[in-house]
């Protein structure tokens, strides 16, 4: 037996038909709200979204309210709709005149008697996570069991979730373009919104004016160098020389003359003096990236030069004094190497006085779509194109993937993306197979979901008809305001039995059709 009504799963197969429907997003939501009032009498009903990064609820489509100009929003457990948002969980409030909590931040009931009035809240749901909340009023005359009205409220916010979702989508991505239009983030290129980058751009702020030694931790792609020229940059050595190093890409023949110089003659090949690294950042920095890499006999001579702050060139006599401030980096874990004697505990601890981690782009959230509209205008400028939008399928096809690459895949990405894109805007086609094949899973999966949901209803329509007309498909037609041959169709399509409707609800004087 249906858990709804007639007019109920009416009210969820109209929505559910309205989000079929191509559109723009905001007006199938109002269609949606509208549907509720008209079919089921959910006045004042509101979509709220929520906000990733702060927990921030702002209240995004309405009906039966005017919000023209008003920007509404409630704090993590604010009022109902903020403690919905925060729980998962939903709320019913019998009578408004009672409730102590209720906000009204839209003043649409200040005219109104709210002791005639129930007030409705529950979360939207997406991929197991709240993305929203669905909230309206309801005359407590039309009231007779308030789960039961939960209950509707709670299916169509399930049939609303995914355009709940993309609709969150896009307004993160016209707040963070905005925001990328007036940032004031002067880190070089290093581009962030999301908390863990605000804290990171916190630490940069607190160690750069020191000369304290700083080991960045982080996967490849994330952005190492870039947090080290920012410290350089806002250090008192910013005019002094920045000096980076590839440790992994130097042979333990060629370490001590790359780090150190060497003299004329000391070896074979030295046809010249030649100045190490160190030498070189005399008076500012040097950014030792991949620092693990070092074999063992370079992590002694690089110990001694930490230690003294002054080194012999390889093959000459005279010591060479530096003042140099050291940045180190790397993607493997130190601690690890340290405990298995790979890297050497002295050297670890002398580099490790301020260690700085770099999350990788996975855990930086919307970051991603920041970072992604960075690069269209970077793009834009190289390849004299004029991307303006990313799809909202390529936006969860972003969001959903593991960036083993981080912040460097998404770059490369993104200039395969604007280099293939011939429009204004980049679409699933653009992206690596990799990215394709992911969004056509999510699109497939999504679109099954809400056809099997629309099945469900149909299936529920169709059995109240049949039981109300006792298996008759004529009546159950015209029940449904449709025709027997699609009535017949569909019932052949979903397997329904009208027979047991017959023997089921006849009553024993009636004859049998």
């Amino acid at each position: 037996m249906s858990s709804h009504n007639y007019e109920e799963l009416a009210a969820l197969h109209a929505i559910a038909r309205t989000l079929a429907q191509p559109g723009e997003l905001r007006d199938q939501l109002e269609l949606v709200l509208q549907a509720m009032n008209q079919r089921v009498g959910m006045q004042r009903g509101m979509i709220s979204l929520l906000d990733r990064e702060t927990g921030e609820v702002w209240l995004d489509v309405a009906h039966g309210v005017d919000i023209q100009g008003m920007e509404v929003s409630y704090a993590p457990g604010e009022g109902i709709t903020g403690k919905v948002a925060q729980t998962g969980r939903p709320m019913a409030v019998a009578n408004l005149g009672q409730e102590a909590h209720f906000l009204d931040r839209t003043g649409a009931r200040r005219f109104i008697n709210r002791s005639d009035l129930s007030f409705l809240c529950v979360p939207i749901v997406y991929d197991e996570r709240v993305v929203g909340v669905l909230s309206a009023d309801k005359a407590v005359l039309q009231v007779e069991d308030l789960d039961r009205e939960l209950a509707m409220l709670s299916s169509i916010a399930e049939l609303i979730a995914k355009s709940v979702h993309s609709r969150a989508l896009e307004e993160d991505n016209r707040r963070l373009r905005d925001m990328l239009g007036r940032s004031t983030i002067t880190h070089s290129e290093i581009i962030g919104h999301s908390k863990v980058m605000q804290e990171v751009f916190g630490l940069i702020v607190q160690v750069a004016d020191s000369n304290a030694t700083v080991l960045i931790n982080g996967e490849t792609g994330t952005g190492k160098e870039l947090v080290a020229r920012a410290i350089h940059n806002r250090s008192p050595r910013r005019k002094g020389p920045l000096i980076q190093v590839n440790c992994a890409a130097m042979p333990d023949t060629l370490i001590e003359s790359e780090l150190f110089g060497h003299e004329k003659g000391s070896f074979t090949g030295a046809f010249h003096h030649r100045r190490g690294r160190f030498e070189e950042a005399h008076g500012g920095t040097i950014f030792l990236d991949e620092v693990g890499e070092l074999s063992a006999a370079a992590q002694a001579k690089l110990l001694r030069v930490i230690q003294e702050k002054k080194f012999q060139p390889l093959g000459g006599s005279r010591v060479v004094s530096v003042d140099v401030r050291i940045i180190a980096a790397t993607n493997r874990n130190l601690e690890q190497d340290v405990a298995s004697g790979q890297f050497r505990a002295d050297l670890y601890y002398r580099l490790n006085v301020f260690p700085l981690y770099l999350p990788p782009l996975r855990e930086r959230g919307s970051d991603i779509i920041l970072l992604a509209d960075h690069f269209i205008m970077k793009y834009n400028k190289e390849l004299g194109k004029s991307i303006k939008t990313i799809s909202n399928a390529v936006l969860e096809a972003f969001l959903s993937h593991s960036w083993p690459g981080n912040v460097r895949e998404l770059e490369n990405c993104i200039e395969r993306a604007v280099l293939l894109a011939t429009g204004s805007s980049i679409e699933t086609v653009h992206l690596p197979p990799s990215l394709q094949t992911r969004s056509r899973e999510g699109e497939r999966k999504e679109s099954g979901k809400l056809n099997a949901m629309i099945e469900a209803q149909e299936r529920g329509m169709i059995v109240d008809a049949l039981k109300e007309s006792r298996g008759n498909q004529s009546q159950a037609a015209r029940i449904l305001g449709t025709t027997k041959r699609i009535i017949q169709y569909k019932i052949q399509k979903l397997g329904i039995d009208p027979r047991r409707f017959k023997a089921k609800y006849a009553s024993p004087s009636s004859p049998r059709d």
